[in-house]
């Protein structure tokens, strides 16, 4: 497995451990909760795990030529496929360690097909990717999201008042 989503997915699994139903629920007013920034990572490696699927069951990579207009500006919503839809939280936080490995092992296989520096897939916003673009993609975007995480759970411990970390621990 790629090193540094090995890290990412330890990170992301270590930044949930022991919270507790309500600090994974609990949000600011109008943002995410952190089971639902959880689901969100889930959604978007499920995704790429299906568009990598459709690349080698029809044997060809699927990127389409590159246009100019395909670019990620700041501050840009999800898109509806990789919104939260009320996933049980356990499943979310129990699954997505391995819906990394498996994103990973199937970008692994196409690159062993078709060559790493073959733009296999297009991503929605920024066009054509290689298997090496998806997984620096997916690295950055999960450390984007693991930091919202990390506030999330210290916002979350303080609002509920565990104020020290054995308190968080022992309340799982």
């Amino acid at each position: 497995m790629y090193f540094r989503l090995d890290k990412l997915k330890q990170s992301l699994e270590s930044a949930v451990e022991g919270m507790s139903s309500e600090q994974l629920s609990w949000h600011p007013p109008g943002k995410w909760c952190a089971v639902e920034v959880l689901e969100h990572l889930y959604l978007t490696y499920a995704g790429t795990i299906q568009g990598f699927e459709r690349v080698m069951r029809k044997g060809k990579p699927l990127a389409s030529p590159a246009s100019v207009a395909q670019r990620m500006p700041a501050g840009r919503k999800a898109p509806a496929m990789a919104l939260p839809k009320g996933l049980p939280a356990e499943k979310v936080r129990n699954e997505i360690g391995a819906k990394i490995v498996a994103m990973d092992a199937i970008m692994a296989q196409c690159e062993a097909r078709f060559g790493r520096r073959v733009q296999l897939l297009d991503h929605p916003i920024l066009g054509p990717l290689s298997a090496t673009q998806w997984r620096k993609l997916h690295l950055v975007h999960g450390q984007h999201h693991l930091k919202q995480l990390l506030r999330l759970r210290e916002s979350s411990t303080r609002q509920m008042g565990l104020t020290r970390t054995s308190e968080v621990f022992s309340s799982k």
